[in-house]
């Protein structure tokens, strides 16, 4: 068994000719927490979908389990899917299904587990994120944070070796956002997973990730532990680490000479 479960090496991808990622490298060992992070537009999804196999690398590769993800056939991209899990932005739930068919739906889907082994799992995910009591309510039902809780709950309901998660703080209240700091901390350890995290939101990722990569220009610009770039002296960490409106990344998108544009 390799250290690392997953592993990027010198991969390039673009959209129409225009590349976003520029020989990136990294590596996410076992067990083990680590943050993707970056501006808005800098790629952190889009890594998400190449692990997953949605989209294909223009150079390098994916390895998963070590296994090299785009030369799987679809056989084998199911096969890899059935080690993942994933909390989609804002939780992506199913909105015509109860709460407890949301979390039933990959067991169903990737297993031939009998009716009352499927409740007593769903029941145990449920409870594992504080919401078994909500198991029969429909997702329009539930506040922001509830939302993200079941969606946590789907995302391990077959106890995953990788959870990927996709901004999972976005648009959460203080108290929520706590709720799921922990969860995500304490589901990875007890499940002895290994948990991708995309975000910007750097007090709260810094808090408990074991790992981060800082994604800026198509390339890895900086990595470390936490402490490590809170102390960094790189440019674009220090602005982003900090929310410096003021440093490398600009505020305007770049633009011809805003005079010559004006009808005078």
């Amino acid at each position: 068994m390799t250290t690392n479960i997953v592993e990027i090496d010198n991969l390039s991808f673009g959209y129409k000719g225009k590349l976003l990622h520029k020989g990136i490298n990294m590596v996410f060992p076992r067990g083990k927490v680590v943050a993707i992070m970056g501006g808005s537009g800098s790629g952190k999804t889009t890594l998400l979908r190449l692990i997953g196999g949605q989209i294909k690398p223009s150079e390098g590769e994916v390895r998963v389990d070590g296994k090299v993800v785009h030369e799987q056939d679809r056989h084998g991209i199911y096969k890899l899917r059935r080690k993942m899990g994933m909390l989609f932005q804002h939780g992506a739930l199913f909105t015509d299904l109860s709460v407890f068919e949301n979390v039933a739906f990959p067991i169903r889907e990737h297993t031939d587990l009998p009716e009352s082994m499927i409740k007593d799992l769903v029941l145990m995910k449920l409870n594992a994120v504080g919401l078994r009591g909500a198991h029969a309510l429909m997702p329009a039902e539930l506040s922001g944070g509830m939302a993200r809780r079941v969606a946590l709950a789907r995302a391990v309901a077959l106890d995953p070796d990788i959870i990927m998660y996709d901004e999972p703080f976005a648009g959460l209240d203080p108290i929520s956002m706590g709720v799921i700091c922990d969860l995500i901390r304490s589901l990875n350890d007890a499940l002895g997973a290994t948990s991708i995290i995309v975000t910007h939101d750097v007090e709260e990722t810094f808090s408990f990730a074991d790992y981060v990569y800082f994604v800026a220009n198509g390339e890895v610009a900086a990595e470390g532990t936490p402490q490590d770039l809170l102390q960094s002296e790189l440019p674009f960490v220090h602005q982003f680490v900090h929310a410096e409106k003021d440093g490398p990344v600009p505020f305007h998108y770049a633009a011809a000479d805003y005079r010559s544009e004006l009808s005078l």
